[in-house]
């Protein structure tokens, strides 16, 4: 017998959005209220008995070595040094490339999901360091709800 966490992880949309002018390296700074909505893409996250990251379920146009749940489980295997594995199957219904924090969410519902699997018992905050690795918004839906951005 396999064990696995399913998680459901929620889209976002901003409420809010204020441009605030532009960094140096082209990027814009913002203003923002994030808000967590009620569309979400569904994550099973199984033990492997052997050390590998895999991904047996996921979009076909991205591959798994750029997909940014793959990326966090190996980030938060690195970081934890935990000596086994974990296949990841992600079923997609937020949609991709439409600003609505899909592959941020998936990112960060996999660190929540491998921190209670693996049992690491880091902290949201400890979590939220290594969220920022991944992208600006992950750090966002390890908590959800209503939060403001800058």
């Amino acid at each position: 017998m396999s064990v696995a966490i399913n998680l459901r992880v929620p889209a976002k949309l901003n409420t809010f959005l204020h441009i605030t002018g532009r960094r140096s390296d082209g990027y814009h700074t913002l203003q923002t209220v994030f808000r967590a909505v009620n569309l979400y893409d569904e994550l099973a996250l199984t033990l492997l008995s052997f050390d590998d990251i895999t991904r047996s379920v996921g979009p076909i146009d991205v591959s798994a070595e750029s997909d940014l749940c793959v990326r966090a489980a190996r980030l938060l295997k690195t970081h934890a040094r935990y000596p086994g594995g974990v296949d990841i199957a992600l079923y997609k219904k937020i949609p991709q490339g439409a600003g609505m924090g899909g592959g941020s969410s998936d990112a960060a519902g996999v660190l929540l999901g491998l921190n209670q699997l693996w049992q690491l018992k880091l902290s949201t905050d400890e979590l939220t360091a290594l969220a920022l690795k991944l992208g600006a918004d992950v750090p966002f839906f390890l908590r959800g709800g209503d939060q403001w951005g800058e």
